[in-house]
């Protein structure tokens, strides 16, 4: 048996040993100067901030045809001007971040996505809606070949589907590429694949893509006729 005489020391000893060593440590000693805000409160914890009232503003549109000027908070979206001030509901807030289509119209000629764009941005601009396109009793091409090919299921989609569709024969006739165009020299035609891409960022959650290609390729074949004949029906 060893003998570890004085040294031996048990382990709570030394537990409690170190613990005191660490707290003579964390002690100021007698005569030693204090953090200056060692005594101060805690600062007071800030108020909520207040609310700012909205910047107003007079905004001037051409919406399917018709002048229309609103007075809209800046930060009002083109899609929620549609909806809320025109109750043009027609177009569709789906995901709200531009991610689905389904809110797109034709601003000047070009499709966008309504949500992502201040309607302040668009002073003076011309904007087609789906409403825009036709009438229930005479119809665009492109909204009766929908209904013929059956290029929806639940329709919430639709209007956007209707709206980018029309666009994307309009880029496609005014020679505008695409990424899968396969020259940017030679007018791009509207082949499966070139309208598949061109209306890729329109989502249709039931799946009419088919019926949708469908429709397109009809008012495409219309519009060459026409062009053959001297006339473009859309």
């Amino acid at each position: 048996m060893r003998n570890h005489g004085n040294a031996d020391v048990s382990r709570r000893g030394l537990l409690l040993g170190a613990a005191a060593s660490a707290a003579l440590t964390a002690t100021p000693r007698h005569g030693q100067a204090m953090p200056a805000d060692a005594d101060e409160p805690p600062a007071p914890h800030p108020g909520p901030v207040p609310l700012m009232n909205p910047v107003m503003t007079r905004v001037s549109l051409t919406v399917n045809g018709a002048a229309q000027t609103l007075e809209v908070d800046t930060r009002t979206t083109l899609l929620d001007a549609l909806r809320e001030h025109l109750h043009l509901t027609g177009t569709k807030k789906g995901c709200d971040h531009g991610q689905c289509g389904a809110c797109t119209v034709i601003v000047d000629g070009r499709r966008i996505n309504s949500c992502l764009t201040l309607a302040v941005m668009h002073e003076g601009g011309s904007v087609t809606t789906v409403e825009g396109l036709g009438t229930p009793a005479k119809l665009h091409p492109m909204q009766a070949a929908f209904v013929k090919h059956d290029g929806y299921q639940c329709g919430y989609c639709t209007p956007g589907q209707i709206c980018s569709a029309v666009a994307v024969l309009d880029e496609i006739k005014a020679g505008i590429p695409s990424h899968v165009t396969a020259s940017l020299t030679d007018a791009p035609q509207a082949t499966n694949v070139e309208m598949r891409e061109r209306m890729s960022g329109n989502i249709c959650r039931c799946g009419a893509y088919s019926n949708i290609l469908d429709a397109m390729t009809e008012v495409a074949g219309q519009r060459t006729a026409g062009q053959q004949n001297g006339r473009d029906p859309a």
